[in-house]
């Protein structure tokens, strides 16, 4: 008799490690399942047969469940990146080529003993946000029929939806890992680009593609992010992903500050459940200790329009344009509409978009500064497969609002489901931030599933105990005591690397406070000591994680960076001082603080 497994990554541990099932007759049972899925929803291109199953089924036979952290797990590939023996079609049967090598990434998650399912639809040659775009068939919605699924990454978020993968790989370019996320209730990982190597995949914008994951829980997507971000010398544009972006840095987020589009920059297009939802889901994040700050967003949004008024559809044409001059009947008419003017885009069209690009990305850059991330609805409002098929530029052009602008300020973007409309459709909001920032918003959108209670993928959440870990981003937080108090003579070596005051506080009361010998500058000491101590007033700072390591080589002995302990208990990274290096210091610690000593000098 089937068994009716949940997908979840623990939970199907938990059944493997339990003897309840077996990848094979798993992988038996959601390939039948895809199979009588298929014609209602076009979620596959092509389902893996038995025999093509055989051999990543086969490398599992000798193995245990704990042996690999992905064991026996079902996954969907989008069918723009390579599979070794099954052909790569991007939704265009003239096109279709079969790799011998699977692609960086799907190798990587083979390794770790995922096992992929099938490849799975998409709009064709990845244009398009809607997912109606493929000579494969329209891909539905997974709750509500007369809607799309959204694409470009239509069958993999189906696939997660529907409960045949654990998970699945889509692509983003302009929004094609999130726009079908928030349609199908999902969690869509943008990573910063070149974390996850793109290796193997066709591209749509070689410049801007990101391969995504789509999961049910941003715990899962972390997961998956932190097994393979890897550097890839076959892929020109990846990149290595910075230690405080790797697993340790998803966890439970302290007080945060967040922007917000102003009101009148926020566009729904007639939606009228969309101002009140977003409104729940900014309230959400306060109530999670967020401080909202309202941005111009218009940087962001003219940003946007160079994607596809802007040269880089040439980009577009430089994959399927051959074929269009060969065969243009073997290309969607939609398709090459979308790309009909990319011909005539000129190089000198291209540098002043460029141009243009840096002087958006340096305003947008300022306004992420001090923020550590930004909220947005993921759509405007979703559209139904009439309003599509009656003007389906338009309509697609709506979708991508808050989505086209992300991989052109090279920035990363989580998005996460938040509510469920009153005709039942998922509807979702976005977080984005800084580049190398993808474990933070992750961990604020881990955060935001958990207030609420919207059904996960694959069944009802039930939720681990919080991490006990505090979530970091791309800034590190310094506790200072003396001479780079704000104000002070060496606050200068904080305010030139970008740092900025979070807040004055004071120690636990176990430390004693020196002046030390020499200067100038006059330099403090700062000791924990078992008995005698007082709680000594400092500021805590936070400056970019790449500024750390130039200012810890300039702090001179005896001083140096360890933990330090405030008044609410938490530790932090701060100035410590060591005890061979108070030989003719002052104990001055009964003035409670540096700046009252200094004072009482005159």
């Amino acid at each position: 008799m089937p068994h009716t497994f949940d997908l979840r990554l623990a939970t199907l541990r938990t059944a493997y490690r339990e003897g309840r099932t077996t990848p094979r007759q798993l992988i038996a049972e959601l390939r039948a399942k895809a199979a009588a899925l298929n014609p209602d929803y076009h979620l596959f291109i092509h389902l893996l047969t038995l025999d093509e199953l055989e051999p990543y089924l086969a490398a599992l036979d000798d193995k245990s469940p704990d042996s690999l952290p992905l064991f026996g797990i079902p996954f969907a590939i989008k069918d723009n990146i390579d599979l070794a023996g099954i052909p790569t079609t991007a939704a265009c049967p003239a096109f279709a080529y079969a790799p011998e090598n699977s692609a960086t990434l799907v190798q990587q998650l083979v390794d770790l003993g995922a096992i992929p399912l099938g490849k799975t639809n998409l709009d064709q040659f990845a244009t398009g946000l809607n997912g109606t775009r493929s000579p494969y068939g329209e891909c539905r919605n997974s709750v509500l029929p007369d809607y799309p699924s959204g694409g470009s990454s239509a069958g993999s978020s189906l696939a997660v939806a529907l409960g045949v993968a654990s998970f699945a790989l889509g692509t983003d370019t302009a929004g094609s890992g999130r726009v079908p996320a928030a349609l199908n209730g999902l969690l869509g990982l943008k990573p910063s680009k070149g974390l996850l190597s793109n290796h193997g995949l066709l591209p749509a914008c070689r410049t801007l593609d990101c391969i995504t994951y789509f999961t049910a829980s941003a715990a899962e997507a972390s997961e998956l992010f932190a097994l393979t971000a890897r550097l890839d010398p076959q892929d020109g544009y990846s990149r290595a992903n910075p230690a405080w972006n790797d697993a340790s840095a998803f966890g439970a987020p302290g007080p945060f500050r967040f922007g917000v589009p102003r009101a009148d920059q926020l566009e729904f297009f007639g939606c009228h459940e969309g101002p009140e939802l977003f409104g729940k889901a900014l309230e959400q994040l306060k109530a999670l200790g967020g401080e909202a700050r309202e941005i111009d967003f218009a940087p962001f949004l003219e940003a946007a329009r160079l994607l596809y008024e802007g040269p880089w559809v040439a980009e577009r044409y430089s994959v399927a344009g051959d074929l269009i001059e060969r065969d243009p009947q073997a290309v969607l008419p939609v398709i090459r509409d979308v790309l009909a003017n990319a011909p005539g885009a000129s190089a000198v069209q291209a540098f002043r978009a460029q141009y243009r690009l840096q002087e958006l990305k340096a305003q947008c850059d300022a306004i992420l500064a001090d923020l550590d991330c930004v909220l947005t609805p993921t759509i405007g409002r979703p559209v139904t497969l009439d309003e599509l098929h009656a003007e389906p530029v338009k309509r697609n052009a709506e979708l991508g609002y808050y989505t086209n602008f992300m991989n052109l300020l090279d920035y990363a973007a989580v998005a996460v489901p938040s509510a469920l409309m009153d005709n039942g459709l998922p509807w979702g909001v976005t977080l984005f931030g800084r580049t190398f920032t993808d474990q933070y918003l992750l961990s604020v959108a881990d955060a935001l599933q958990r207030q609420h209670d919207l059904p996960l993928a694959g069944g009802n959440p039930v939720w681990p105990a919080t991490s006990a870990n505090a979530a970091r981003n791309d800034r590190a937080r310094l506790v200072v005591c003396g001479a780079h108090l704000d104000g002070l003579a060496l606050n200068w070596q904080l305010r030139q690397r970008g740092a900025r005051l979070l807040r004055a506080t004071r120690s636990a009361p176990s430390y004693k406070l020196y002046a030390l010998a020499g200067g100038p500058p006059l330099r403090p000491g700062m000791l924990r000591v078992a008995e005698g101590g007082v709680a000594i007033e400092v500021e805590v700072w936070e400056l970019p994680s790449a500024e750390l390591g130039s200012f810890l080589t300039g702090i001179p002995a005896p001083l140096g960076l360890g933990k330090v302990q405030l008044e609410d208990g938490s530790w932090e990274t701060g100035f410590i001082c060591d005890a061979w290096g108070l030989d003719g210091a002052e104990d001055i610690s009964h003035f409670g603080g540096w700046r009252a000593w200094l004072t009482s000098r005159g």
